[in-house]
């Protein structure tokens, strides 16, 4: 057994009735050139042949006796595929049956009892197609480990891939996991002086360059309410769509920016837009939690090595190009900002986290529902993860679009993700009935902000 990670366990332990800490992945594929009929059989074959590649698959959280320590990871000798893997029928539905189907699938949180993942094969689909939606706890691993954990599972030959065989655990005794409990958390202890140095050398590094910066960066807690800052209910809302991604490279180098800054420009200037459609557009700017890795030259297949920096959106700049060069000098200095605290110190932190106050701490601001009276820490979640280049087909079935979606919270009801995969940009929206009641609003304003933004910037549509 294996103690989870501080930042992983934060995952488990930030979750609520209507707040659900799962990711997920939607592999869209083209079935037309198989000659073959897809079955059950084939599909549970292939998963229980896979689990080499994906042990992430096998591993179910423990619990600790009086949560005195972090749950363990307990290796299942038995994953029951019955227990996992769903079969749903599109009828003959396009992307918008997808997307409900999708968002009904993420309402409902995966149980405790077992490996933290769940398939639902979506067959039936337009266009002779079936979709894959994987939901994967976030305990289990973020955007990077996510992409690495798909690469792995479509290479040909085992002798390239990842393997790691199993290597069943007996399900450890109460006093065994107090035990390794108290022994983890006194090695804790003995870090909390080195952790504090380095926590004060950070904060002194990053007041020094936020004063050398010359842009604002934006902080948390200093943005404006929206209808997208709410509490949550256990419903969920979704919607996805593909930009040019050939398109989008060509337009940022006449902004001089990368192509996560034109990906953060195109949704700040949706959701201007769909602000000012609603008459709810405030005079301050939106601001969005990023995710950024802090292992971005190690690829792993497990856990989270996960930082978030607050940058603006530009929802106060009616202008595409002004916006995406603002977004490019504030996410760029908010990065120097936090590389100079130190990306590491936030997993360090992460360590320290109480697993007895903290889930308590969570449940009762979801239960009092503050979020409704309080200034929100951020307005949404946007992320942009490079995903695979190319995924082989199998057996004739090709992949044609990858979504992924990571989770929303309390006071913070949406969540905006990219993937790049070929020539596109997946982009996924997820909310719930409250906060975004029609997310096929915002992809159309996506459409529109990706088009006057690239317009703008030369680039013919």
């Amino acid at each position: 057994m294996q103690e989870l990670t501080g930042l992983d366990a934060r995952f488990l332990y930030s979750e609520t009735r209507a707040a659900h800490m799962h990711t997920l992945k939607v592999v869209v594929m083209d079935l037309s050139a198989r000659t073959d009929e897809f079955t059950t059989d084939e599909l549970v074959d292939l998963i229980e042949l896979s689990l080499d590649r994906m042990p992430v698959l096998r591993r179910r959280a423990v619990p600790v006796p009086y949560r005195l320590g972090h749950p363990v990871w307990v290796e299942d000798g038995r994953v029951d595929m019955k227990r996992h893997v769903h079969w749903r029928d599109a009828r003959g539905g396009g992307e918008r049956e997808l997307a409900g189907i999708v968002a009904e699938i993420a309402a409902v949180q995966l149980p405790r009892d077992r490996p933290l993942w769940d398939l639902t094969v979506v067959e039936g689909l337009a266009g002779d197609r079936v979709a894959f939606v994987m939901k994967l706890h976030h305990a289990l691993a973020d955007g990077m480990a996510a992409v690495a954990l798909l690469e792995n599972a479509f290479v040909i030959d085992d002798a390239d891939a990842h393997v790691e065989p199993a290597h069943p655990e007996p399900m450890p005794t109460d006093k065994e996991l107090v035990r390794q409990a108290l022994a983890n958390g006194s090695r804790r202890a003995l870090g909390v002086p080195r952790l504090v140095g380095r926590s004060v050398k950070g904060i002194r590094a990053s007041r020094k360059a936020t004063r050398e910066v010359e842009v604002d960066v934006p902080g948390y807690f200093s943005c404006p309410r929206t209808s997208f800052n709410a509490s949550l209910v256990p419903e969920r809302t979704f919607a996805m769509t593909a930009l040019d991604l050939p398109e989008l490279l060509r337009a940022r180098k006449g902004a001089d920016a990368t192509l996560n800054d034109m990906f953060l420009a195109v949704v700040g200037g949706a959701l201007r837009r769909y602000l000012l459609r609603h008459g709810e557009l405030p005079e301050r700017d939106l601001t969005a939690g990023m995710p950024m890795t802090t292992s971005a030259d190690e690829v792993h297949f497990s856990g989270n090595h996960v930082d978030s920096i607050a940058v603006p959106m530009g929802t106060d700049i009616p202008d595409p190009v002004e916006r995406v060069r603002r977004v490019h000098a504030a996410t760029a200095a908010a990065r120097r900002v936090r590389e100079a605290l130190g990306t590491e110190l936030f997993e360090g932190r992460a360590a320290l986290t109480p697993p007895m106050l903290y889930p308590v701490g969570i449940q009762l601001w979801a239960r009092t529902h503050l979020a409704d009276r309080t200034r929100p820490p951020i307005n949404l979640v946007a992320s942009n993860v490079r995903g695979p280049a190319d995924l082989p087909a199998i057996d004739g079935a090709r992949v044609t679009a990858l979504y992924s979606m990571g989770p929303i919270l309390e006071g913070i009801g949406l969540n905006v993700t990219a993937w790049s995969f070929r020539d596109e940009l997946d982009v996924s929206v997820m909310g719930t009935p409250g906060t975004l009641p029609d997310p096929w609003e915002l992809i159309d304003d996506l459409h529109a902000a990706a088009q006057e933004l690239t317009s703008a910037l030369g680039v013919p549509s």
